[in-house]
């Protein structure tokens, strides 16, 4: 190979490598989700179901409504107690300004009164939690049951992801982890996604993931992984379960500066040490 040759292949190979060591580190990771899940307060068997998974629904949006029989039975039952009570109370009233009755017995009623009236507010507010509203806006994830079938006390119905739920995760290499600090911003890459998403780092783990208790040589301390979360800026173009890749921001990406280091005297001034 003549001179020229070889120097202009060498003169590539300088810059290809420059660009291998240049290269930012890329780490992997998932988008997740905080889920909000909806589910009643009480037993029963859903009638109605008004939403299909991949709905997007508002604040205070109809989601499903449960069988409500027993729920009217008991506040009709409690509405005829105060009833009762009212014509008690008005009875002890009346008896109590003809001095017929005593204010122990006017005490009594108005106790009874209270005690009934708040009974019906709690069965007005027992069937009224039996057509559940979504409680933010967002996207219905997932139903978890249909119309027909019986529903625990407490289990979901509905799962419904706000758009502000969504999260970066992704794990870093102990040597990576000092260059990140919370709020700081990270870009974030995925298969069709696009170029500018960005996300703000919201939690650090301080403790690496799967850690026996054993030292580390440098050797094992390189393959220590701790977790990172991020919000991104827009979570409307990610999706749960999406495989990501994440860099550090431009300056966020180089090693920390070393120290700056008193400058050195002169070689013909003394420094006060013994030759």
């Amino acid at each position: 190979m003549s001179a020229l040759p070889l120097a202009v292949a060498l003169a590539a190979a300088l810059v290809l490598a420059g660009c291998n060591e240049s290269k930012e580190p890329v780490f992997q990771g998932w988008i997740e989700a905080n889920l909000i899940f909806v589910g009643p307060d009480e037993a029963g068997r859903i009638e109605t179901l008004t939403v299909r998974e991949g709905d997007r629904v508002t604040l205070q949006a109809p989601l499903f409504t449960l069988d409500s029989d027993l729920q009217r039975a008991d506040l009709a039952m409690q509405e005829a107690t105060l009833k009762n009570a009212q014509q008690a109370y008005d009875r002890a009233v009346t008896l109590l300004r003809s001095n017929a009755g005593t204010q122990k017995a006017l005490e009594d009623a108005e106790a009874a009164l209270r005690t009934a009236q708040a009974r019906v507010n709690s069965s007005q507010t027992r069937l009224a939690r039996r057509r559940m509203s979504s409680p933010v806006a967002g996207a219905v994830e997932q139903l978890y049951f249909r119309v027909g079938e019986m529903v625990p006390a407490g289990k979901p119905v509905a799962a419904i992801l706000p758009p502000g739920n969504l999260k970066v995760r992704f794990f870093v290499n102990e040597a990576t982890l000092p260059q990140i600090k919370l709020d700081d911003t990270v870009n974030v890459r995925c298969d069709g996604c696009a170029s500018d998403i960005t996300a703000k780092v919201s939690f650090i783990s301080r403790s690496s993931e799967f850690t026996p208790p054993v030292i580390y040589s440098k050797e094992e301390r390189s393959k220590l992984v701790f977790l990172i979360e991020a919000l991104p800026d827009r979570p409307e173009a990610l999706r749960v379960g999406q495989p990501i890749s994440v860099t550090l921001a431009a300056d966020q990406a180089r090693p920390p500066a070393p120290p700056d280091l008193p400058p050195r005297p002169p070689a013909d001034v003394p420094t006060g040490e013994p030759r």
